[in-house]
């Protein structure tokens, strides 16, 4: 790293430790590398799953045991 990244991420570690609350916005595929599945694309769970039969809110409110089951499982 650069000094100036160094710099930067030392302030940006000041300011989230003074910080009563945080948030971090990410995108797709950012968990993909520590083995957590993707969504789309080649063996992701919508190849595997309808996600308008799984994961929509009309399946939860007509089934909430079936959304539960799929969400915990998958």
């Amino acid at each position: 790293m650069t000094v100036a990244t160094d710099a930067a991420l030392a302030e940006a570690a000041a300011l989230l430790r003074r910080a009563r609350t945080g948030i971090a916005f990410t995108g797709a595929g950012v968990s993909v590398e520590s083995g957590i599945p993707h969504f789309r694309g080649e063996g992701g769970l919508w190849t595997k799953f309808d996600p308008y039969k799984v994961a929509h809110i009309d399946t939860f409110r007509k089934d909430p045991a079936q959304y539960w089951t799929y969400s915990l499982n998958h």
